[in-house]
């Protein structure tokens, strides 16, 4: 589980093919003294376990399907990524809860300079698009962002200097296509209201209507 506050830029130092899967080598200065093999890193987003630890970074396995729903097909030697650590349980949630599971991916479509912040359009697919709300939180290449507003296929984000400085998102440019994961709790809201949550639910058994038994059951209610 991560909150998608970035800790460190890493640069990918070597990726080598392990089928349709891929093995990264990645640079970084984060102290990795604590840090095992199995343990769980974010980079852009998507949660990877560490395979390797070496002199200044470590080393992640990526299975087809990472490599197919991500942008890392796209990544070469000496690219730029975010990375982030697990979360600890007694740490504070600064961002929001992030599963580091990426649910596609976007492109930007403008970036728009106002005042100190630059307005960053993103377009998705409509399945991606239809679990964002304006003002809800998404990941961005792993960076927990607060959505401006939103449609089926785009959404609005601002990003501050502070954010672009210490992100790769300040490295992005019009056009480059960007790892998505959109909020946990609005996608089990949404399977729980459309009734295939539960072979149980009212829902799945025929009720078309939301009732307050239905809400109070799935704990909407107290």
């Amino acid at each position: 589980m991560f909150t998608g506050i970035i800790e460190s830029f890493g640069t990918i130092k070597l990726i080598e093919s392990s089928g349709e899967g891929r093995v990264l080598h990645i640079d970084c200065d984060l102290d990795l003294s604590d840090t095992k093999i199995g343990d769980s890193i974010a980079v852009n987003g998507a949660c990877l376990t560490v395979v390797g630890i070496e002199k200044t970074g470590f080393k992640v396995d990526m299975a087809p399907e990472t490599v197919e729903r991500t942008t890392f097909k796209s990544l070469t030697r000496g690219s730029r990524v975010n990375i982030e650590r697990a979360l600890r349980l007694s740490d504070r949630i600064d961002g929001h809860l992030v599963s580091g599971h990426v649910d596609g991916t976007g492109s930007i479509a403008s970036m728009i300079r106002k005042s100190n912040a630059v307005i960053i359009k993103i377009d998705v697919l409509p399945e991606l698009g239809s679990d964002m709300i304006e003002k809800g939180s998404v990941a961005v290449e792993g960076i927990s962002l607060t959505i401006n507003r939103c449609s089926d296929n785009s959404f609005e984000v601002s990003i501050i200097p502070h954010t672009a400085d210490i992100t790769t998102i300040g490295l992005k440019k019009v056009g480059d296509r960007v790892n998505i994961e959109t909020d946990m709790l609005g996608k089990y809201v949404r399977r729980i209201l459309k009734g295939s949550f539960s072979r149980n639910d009212a829902l799945s058994r025929g009720q078309k209507d939301i009732s307050m038994e239905l809400l109070a059951r799935n704990g909407f209610l107290t």
